[in-house]
């Protein structure tokens, strides 16, 4: 009725008027939409949901996209752009365009899983107690034994070792092939890693991909694998040799179980940190805004990191010394929240690593400021404005905290099943591969990059 009535009007002042009866023609079929109902069809289009995933999504790309969330098609093009300014003045890893960026990222999470999976068969391995089946040790492995009398033989050596003689005493040759099959299985699969690691390294250093930035980094971590090699053989070693007393049980060396497990840890962050710098040279930051947001969180999740960290090496203490085997019980240890016994050795700082009760109290008192540091990382960070991938970061972390507590209280009151303590290994370094994201992603972006970037998120409606 407005609209018929304004016009008629018009029209008696312009009688004739060709191109206003084609306007109104063209209006009368045309409603009207206030500012808000746009707004609530925006919100209907773009739920949070979908931003939330935007965040993972431009994360995985490793595009430096202008967050526009009501037109995919304008997110791909300014994607392009700015993707390509940004490579301007920036040191890549890897030399020979997308495609060789590609083939080489896919090489170093591939040997990162690798490592992964190495982790777990470890633990596998401890865990059914068949770490010291195989007595000797050669570098290049050797053919496992084929005939009955070549099993024998491989009897007999074990025969001669103390976990044989005090803890697997008339244990037959069919229980034995199963304790070897496994340590045979992860010593080979440690020098698969070691031709899945060299030989594509070799092709692409003669196709020229490898810059000598990555090739230096890329040396040091094979250095690192050959030598894990000997760390586990100098580890198997320790618990072949007659234990102190009688009443012992044979077990190799919580110092050197400790090292052996750290050490495959360092390897799998510089693998994991290396793959995520050659396919994402630059962190997700759109916006000047979302840059300082990314260095507040930084200042907390760096100590947050250094905790996992810590939490996970005491972990192969408890491993070591069997810790997980006494106190199962949750919250106290036993019938007291601290065992008197924590002080026992001398000089004091042997409890720290040899002590039983020690050892596993201040494994619970790290697994709990673990768990507290990154809820504390989410808490103070909830309201910054930040990119969606660092907030879906955070979420995924702290969910992954809670998880892997419940399953250390799980494995501790379950007197260490294999599936559970297996499950708890995996589950700290799924925790720490959520830092090594996160810290990935709060990185500092290029001098370049941070030009282009505007004050703060461009949206449209």
């Amino acid at each position: 009725m407005f609209q018929s009535r304004v016009f008629a009007s018009i029209l008696k002042r312009n009688k004739g008027g060709s191109i206003i009866n084609n306007a109104i023609t063209n209006l009368r079929g045309t409603k009207i939409t206030p500012f808000n109902h746009l707004r609530d069809i925006h919100h209907q289009q773009n739920p949070p949901s979908r931003s939330f995933l935007y965040g993972f999504k431009s994360l995985l790309k490793g595009h430096n996209c202008q967050y526009v969330p009501s037109s995919s098609r304008k997110m791909s093009t300014v994607a392009a752009s700015v993707g390509s300014e940004s490579k301007e003045g920036l040191r890549l890893l890897v030399n020979g365009g997308p495609k060789a960026q590609k083939m080489v990222g896919i090489w170093l999470f591939g040997s990162a899983a690798w490592v992964f999976s190495m982790v777990i068969l470890g633990g596998v391995t401890r865990l059914t107690r068949s770490g010291l089946s195989m007595t000797d040790w050669k570098f290049t492995g050797g053919l496992p034994p084929l005939s009955n009398e070549d099993w024998l033989i491989e009897f007999e050596k074990y025969k001669q070792s103390p976990e044989y003689k005090i803890v697997n005493k008339g244990m037959n040759v069919e229980d034995f092939k199963f304790i070897y099959w496994m340590e045979y299985a992860h010593r080979m699969w440690g020098r698969g890693l070691g031709i899945l690691f060299a030989l594509p390294f070799s092709y692409f250093l003669r196709k020229g991909y490898v810059t000598v930035r990555l090739g230096a980094k890329l040396c040091g971590l094979f250095g690192l694998g050959a030598g894990q090699g000997l760390i586990g053989w100098w580890m198997v070693k320790s618990g072949l040799e007659e234990p102190a007393s009688e009443y012992a049980q044979p077990r190799v060396s919580p110092y050197r179980l400790a090292a052996h497990l750290t050490s495959a840890f360092v390897i799998y962050s510089g693998l994991f940190w290396t793959a995520l710098s050659v396919v994402m040279p630059e962190p997700p930051a759109e916006s000047l805004a979302w840059v300082r947001g990314a260095a507040k969180v930084k200042r907390l999740a760096l100590p947050a990191s250094l905790i996992v960290g810590v939490t996970a090496v005491s972990g192969a203490f408890v491993a070591g010394n069997d810790a997980g085997h006494a106190f199962n019980t949750f919250p106290k240890m036993g019938d007291t929240w601290i065992p008197g016994d924590i002080f026992d050795l001398k000089p004091v700082i042997r409890n720290f690593f040899e002590n039983t009760s020690t050892v596993q109290l201040d494994h619970r008192i790290l697994a709990m400021t673990s768990l507290t540091s990154i809820g504390a990382l989410w808490w103070f960070t909830r309201k910054l404005d930040i990119h969606p991938a660092v907030k879906s970061l955070i979420g995924a972390t702290v969910g992954m905290a809670a998880l892997q507590v419940s399953l250390g209280i799980s494995t501790l009151l379950s007197y260490v099943p294999v599936s559970l303590g297996t499950a708890h290994q995996a589950g700290a370094l799924t925790l720490l591969t959520l830092m090594i994201l996160l810290n990935h992603t709060l990185r500092k972006p290029s001098a370049s990059l941070l030009k282009s970037l505007p004050q703060v998120v461009k949206t449209a409606l």
